[in-house]
């Protein structure tokens, strides 16, 4: 049975979850940027291993775009920085 001090536990800890990573990083397909380039961003910039790279890659090219890191505005505004400087097209969005 819960007590009222477990619901707002429960409650602080929703919106907690909720407000954690508000923002990520969504890489759009194009015509110029190979595969392979792609993998090695996302492994370099965004910590992937190459495999999650690999499948980001393909969803990428499949659905023409695919939100490859979530966190806050601070740790996300730099890497999504770094793959706009290697000429792939990434915006920050805020996470639906």
């Amino acid at each position: 049975m819960r007590t009222p001090a477990d619901t707002d536990v429960l409650l602080m800890n929703e919106v907690l979850t909720k407000t954690t990573s508000p923002f990520q990083i969504v890489v759009w397909n194009d015509d110029v940027n190979t595969f392979e380039w792609v993998i090695e961003t996302l492994v370099d910039i965004c910590g992937h291993s190459y495999e999650q790279a690999e499948q980001c890659a393909f969803i990428i090219h499949h659905s023409g775009k695919y939100a490859v890191k979530n966190g806050t505005y601070d740790d996300l505004r730099p890497m999504c920085d770094a793959i706009l400087d290697r000429g792939i097209s990434a915006t920050l969005e805020v996470t639906a």
